[in-house]
């Protein structure tokens, strides 16, 4: 079998070196110590600053490293375990649930999460927005979609926005009894509304985890989890299992 055009490029400089520096950051730093500059560094290992940084940017994103103003770099503490796997048989919003309630309101879901639904793109669901924690530090940001079948005795003026809204959704949805869900991991960039919430700017990688909850035989919700990809370890069934963006 001959050689194909991909296995002929030979490795990027830059990662050769990220691999170099990331053996250093396990046997010469501690956790939270500030790097030398990018000159030293550069100097050390017989490189140009441009492929340094290219370097350092990779370990930032695989959650290595850490670059905060006015400090410099510094040695990332180790991912934070999350659990989401099949362990959690229960709705959102129950005694055991980890995430915490923002607001809700009505629109459209988007085309992917309305295919999952099997509803029309155009009809209007509930919204409802909930952030999750470690450690005192915001680790995820989730919509969960739930069409009006699934909570058909919500009455509007009981709670006509906000927390109370959500929550009365998530009350709601509750009443029926959950069948079973699958769930879906894939690397992806942070919204601007999700960047905010997760103190990430546009763009940066983040694990979306979308689950789908059954109920009658039926999709009865979706929910769209944006993870933070530098600091989060996702966690199945028991099974730790690291996930690295990059």
């Amino acid at each position: 079998m001959g050689t194909t055009q991909l296995e002929s490029v030979p490795e990027p400089k830059y990662w050769h070196l990220k691999t170099v520096l990331s053996d250093a950051l396990d046997s010469e730093f501690a956790v939270g110590e500030i790097l030398p500059n990018e000159r030293e560094l550069a100097a050390r290992f017989g490189v140009a600053r441009a492929t340094l940084r290219q370097a350092l940017e990779q370990l930032e994103l695989e959650g290595r490293l850490q670059r905060r103003r006015g400090v410099g770099t510094t040695v990332a503490p180790p991912r934070m375990g999350v659990a989401v796997g099949d362990s959690e048989h229960t709705w959102p919003g129950t005694t055991a649930d980890t995430w915490q309630t923002v607001d809700a309101d009505e629109a459209c879901a988007p085309a992917a999460v309305a295919r999952l639904l099997d509803i029309d793109p155009e009809q209007s669901v509930h919204i409802v927005r909930r952030t999750r924690k470690t450690r005192g530090q915001p680790v995820a940001a989730e919509l969960l979609y739930v069409p009006a079948v699934s909570v058909p005795d919500l009455a509007a003026i009981d709670a006509p926005a906000g927390p109370a809204r959500a929550r009365a959704v998530l009350r709601e949805l509750q009443r029926l009894r959950l069948e079973g869900r699958d769930q879906a991991v894939e690397l992806g960039s942070a919204r601007a509304d999700d960047a905010k919430q997760l103190d990430r700017l546009p763009g940066s990688p983040v694990l979306l985890v979308t689950t789908r909850y059954c109920a009658q035989g039926r999709t009865a919700a979706v929910s769209v989890a944006t993870y933070r990809a530098d600091t989060c370890r996702l966690t199945f069934g028991g099974t730790d299992m690291q996930l690295l963006a990059g």
